[in-house]
């Protein structure tokens, strides 16, 4: 029966396919002055392979969060600097880069145990 539903939960585009935009602010300075950019980003998590046995001919397939995105500019009254920021318009998961982000397996981390 837990499988039934986890099938049907992934044929319904949801599971580990959770890569959404997210609004966030981001305080910045300029001029002397604080101000908040109200921007989007791309979040989430996408479905990825870790298989139990480790192939050195064929790496797992990884999969990142990623979108489409636009730069704007903000001017601040007073200020003759103004703020470029990136803005995500679109999200979506696809095949992770490793020319811009790290793509491998984080080290395990052996810790021993002691019983006393």
């Amino acid at each position: 029966m837990q499988l039934v539903v986890f099938v049907v939960v992934l044929a319904l585009g949801k599971g580990c396919f959770s890569c959404n935009l997210k609004n966030v602010s981001i305080p910045m300075v300029r001029c002397d002055e604080k101000v908040w950019i109200n921007t989007t980003i791309c979040e989430g998590l996408c479905c990825s392979q870790d298989p139990v046995y480790r192939s050195h001919l064929q790496a797992p397939v990884q999969m990142t969060c990623n979108g489409d995105w636009s730069y704007k500019v903000k001017h601040i009254k007073g200020c003759p600097e103004s703020i470029t920021y990136p803005v995500a318009t679109n999200c979506y998961c696809t095949t992770c880069n490793p020319e811009d982000t790290y793509c491998g397996r984080f080290p395990e981390q052996h810790s021993r145990l002691s019983f006393s």
